[in-house]
């Protein structure tokens, strides 16, 4: 059998977009030619591929099966065509996308855009929010850098702790609490608001807590760093956030910012991609960049 790589590309765009017209417009062709290279893929591989549901078009088990692995395949590809030209990142017309979440995007947001507007002017960047799948947006090659606390285990996903934050607590200046030393009994008795995307109430805080014998009264969740301190802003209530990342956003709202009364392990800033970017050297100087200036944030100076 000969393979026809335009065939992976457009097996590609037709599951990823999940249609004939958009995967159409992706790869610049006409819906009908789209529609006849969608029958080739189907008599090469014995599979619909695609079958019409309603108004939408559902991928099979079998192409379900096979998204990821035709996804790298094609990624693959691109990266070792692109080795054999001078690379230059400067003429680097490309999209990166880093997911972290938004406290984190907010610091190192500013100072990576500009290195890009500097070095990689053709470039554009994408912060998108977490996802609720920590890994899938990294296989489908829909984020370049995912930036967490996490370390990965799947075997397909490489990872560098960058460094590690603490938590701080987070209060209004006009909180009960604010004039005094904060104790580990004042702190378990107020009340909290966690930072969870998927609306937890419980954290390895919680556990630190219940170690020594007390419990906090979670009062709600938020579903980012900045909505929290809103939060916190207009109510008697204490949040988390990291030191040298998060303080900043903190005092900017005149926030009051105290050491944990507890000791809690340190929170690794780890940066994971996925392993066919191994020889990208867009990524390589992408992740370069972010090594760089995640140091800086981290570095030791007044919080």
């Amino acid at each position: 059998m000969q393979l026809d790589m335009n065939l992976l590309v457009a097996l590609d765009a037709l599951l990823d977009e999940g249609s004939v017209g958009g995967a159409a417009a992706r790869m610049h062709v006409s819906s009908p030619a789209m529609s006849r290279t969608l029958d080739r893929i189907r008599h090469m591989t014995g599979d619909a591929i695609l079958v019409r549901n309603g108004r939408a078009m559902t991928p099979t088990p079998y192409a379900l099966s096979i998204q990821t692995d035709v996804h790298d395949v094609v990624l693959r590809a691109r990266t070792v065509l692109a080795r054999q030209s001078r690379f230059d990142i400067a003429e680097v017309a490309r999209t990166f996308t880093i997911q972290c979440h938004d406290a984190l995007a907010a610091a190192l947001g500013p100072p990576l855009l500009a290195a890009l507007r500097k070095d990689a002017p053709l470039a554009v960047l994408r912060m998108p929010a977490e996802g609720a799948s920590d890994a899938q947006e990294l296989r489908q090659g829909q984020v370049d850098l995912q930036i967490g606390a996490a370390i990965p285990t799947q075997a397909e996903l490489l990872h560098e702790v960058l460094g590690e934050d603490r938590p701080m607590v987070v209060m209004r200046a006009r909180h009960p609490l604010a004039g005094r030393k904060l104790t580990l009994r004042d702190y378990a008795q107020a009340d909290h608001v966690t930072v969870s995307r998927r609306g937890r109430l419980r954290d390895a805080v919680d556990d630190a807590l219940a170690a020594q014998g007390l419990a906090r009264r979670v009062v709600a969740a938020a579903p980012t760093a900045a909505t929290a301190l809103v939060w916190v802003a207009g109510a008697d209530l204490l949040t988390l956030v990291p030191e040298r990342i998060g303080v900043g956003a903190a005092r900017a709202l005149k926030l009051k910012v105290v050491p944990m009364p507890l000791r809690t392990p340190a929170l690794p800033v780890v940066a994971t991609w996925h392993r066919r970017h191994e020889g990208d050297q867009a990524h390589a100087w992408l992740r370069g960049q972010v090594r760089r200036l995640v140091a800086m944030l981290l570095a030791p100076g007044d919080a």
